[in-house]
């Protein structure tokens, strides 16, 4: 069964029209498809849906869209929310608001709790992530990095998305410079965080689009993080993140064959209230 659960369109910083998702999705052969675009964030921004006039046009376009290709294909309807302590809305909020499927957690904004200030870790420029660790962490990679696996830690126990977005990407722009992915601090801080997910059955996505889009060398999360989220018996899903249709299956077919050799024979998608499995073919 070949799915999609991490899909933007041009609600937010996505290319096209829902529809032309799914009709890319049908040609590909997808089973699934899972719409998930950024939910609004109080502050001036290019990525998220815009308004909450917006978000429920979303949330129509799709709703019409379940029913126009029901029997072809299933539709869901997520948001990916950003978890920022202080500032955003609860995902509470969003789920009573849209009547989501299922939500994606995720951080792309690490907040300084002593200055108030946002560190974006996301995006295409490395200079960007370089400058802001400098500016919002005084060039301090343990203390930026602590702060961004604990506000991850905090939005899984206060807000409880059932998926939790590119667990380690935090690791995108670093490339091995500011620190390791070995250092003993950053293997103490994921496995940390592995046990509050585990805590909360959360489903953690595999996410290729660093890899595609040429950002990483690697899968988020991939070598000995995902090995531990293995061992740990943590339910994974496997996520393009795509921004375009032709994105929906790239990386999909890789990230499958490394799971299968790291050990991993099942994937999870989200069924109602609760999770079900699916062979890893």
């Amino acid at each position: 069964m070949l799915f999609n659960l991490h899909t933007h369109t041009h609600f937010c910083d996505g290319s096209d029209h829902p529809e032309e998702y799914v009709r890319q999705a049908l040609d590909k052969g997808l089973s699934i498809l899972g719409f998930s675009g950024h939910a609004p964030v109080p502050f001036d921004n290019n990525f998220a849906i815009p308004s909450k006039t917006k978000l429920l046009e979303y949330v129509r376009t799709v709703e019409k869209l379940k029913q126009k290709y029901a029997g072809q294909i299933t539709i869901m309807l997520a948001l990916e929310i950003d978890f920022i302590p202080g500032l955003t809305e609860s995902f509470d909020s969003f789920r009573e608001m849209a009547g989501l499927d299922y939500t994606i957690g995720s951080v792309h904004l690490v907040k300084n709790l002593e200055n108030n200030r946002l560190w974006f870790i996301d995006g295409a420029k490395t200079d960007a992530y370089d400058h802001g660790l400098q500016d919002v962490f005084e060039n301090d990679a343990k203390k930026a990095v602590t702060a961004y696996y604990r506000q991850i830690n905090t939005m899984i126990i206060n807000e409880r998305p059932r998926i939790v977005g590119h667990l380690d990407k935090i690791k995108m722009h670093n490339k091995g410079r500011h620190f390791t992915e070995n250092d003993l601090w950053y293997r103490d801080l994921v496995l940390s965080t592995i046990d509050v997910i585990k805590q909360n059955n959360c489903i953690v996505e595999v996410n290729t689009r660093g890899k595609y889009k040429g950002r990483s060398d690697s899968f988020f999360p991939d070598g000995w993080v995902l090995g531990s989220l293995i061992n740990d018996d943590i339910p994974l899903t496997i996520s393009t993140d795509a921004h375009t249709p032709e994105e929906m299956t790239l990386g999909y077919s890789e990230a499958s064959r490394y799971l299968k050799e790291k050990g991993c024979k099942k994937i999870y998608i989200p069924h109602g209230d609760s999770i079900k499995s699916l062979p890893l073919t």
